[in-house]
């Protein structure tokens, strides 16, 4: 049904929808759309193929099409988003995401020690860790903070395969073994 209505008396007499028809005409997209919301999968904002290479490469941050993917993965663990995967990944190649915890799931030179009235209070200086694992096999550990801060931590295989990697993790345990009192000796 068709209403005539007068108001634009410049175009002449404007024809509006009324009633059931016109409610449906105005209700049907908004459900599509609705529906279409509801049910597409959220966009990805990095990709998880690119992030497993760049966390395996030797210094992802010498990497120029490294450094926005990573930086956008820290940003969306600290929001709380989860990592993202990459379905290209061969049998055994993964990587997965954990929240650090001081002192258990923290490398030592990360993790400070406060004496409180309730006892000593552990802190990680990093927020989380990626573990990135090669043919079934832990390849590196990269630890990262809410600052947008991280250090990677590989392993000895990953090290004969590479050759060169980024120190920064084996130069900042060695400081800080150094700092460390020597071991005790039991005599009994």
């Amino acid at each position: 049904m068709f209403v005539t209505s007068t108001l634009d008396r410049r175009a002449g007499p404007v024809k509006r929808r009324s009633g059931i028809r016109g409610v449906a005409a105005i209700a049907a997209p908004a459900a599509v759309a609705m529906t279409l919301a509801a049910t597409t999968p959220p966009a990805r904002a990095v990709d998880g193929c690119l992030v497993l290479l760049c966390l395996a490469a030797p210094n992802w941050r010498a990497m120029p099409q490294c450094v926005p993917p990573i930086k956008q993965l820290f940003r969306d663990l600290a929001r709380g988003k989860s990592f993202p995967n990459c379905s290209m990944a061969g049998a055994g190649n993964r990587a997965r995401h954990a929240w650090a915890r001081a002192p258990s799931f923290c490398p030592p030179q990360y993790t400070l020690a406060f004496d409180t009235e309730g006892g000593v209070l552990h802190h990680c200086h990093y927020s989380g860790a990626i573990s990135v694992s090669i043919d079934g096999v832990p390849f590196s550990q990269t630890w990262w903070s809410f600052g947008g801060d991280s250090v990677t931590e590989f392993s000895a295989a990953a090290k004969t395969q590479l050759g060169s990697w980024d120190t920064r993790f084996d130069d900042d345990y060695a400081k800080w073994q150094a700092t460390q009192p020597p071991p005790s000796i039991d005599l009994f």
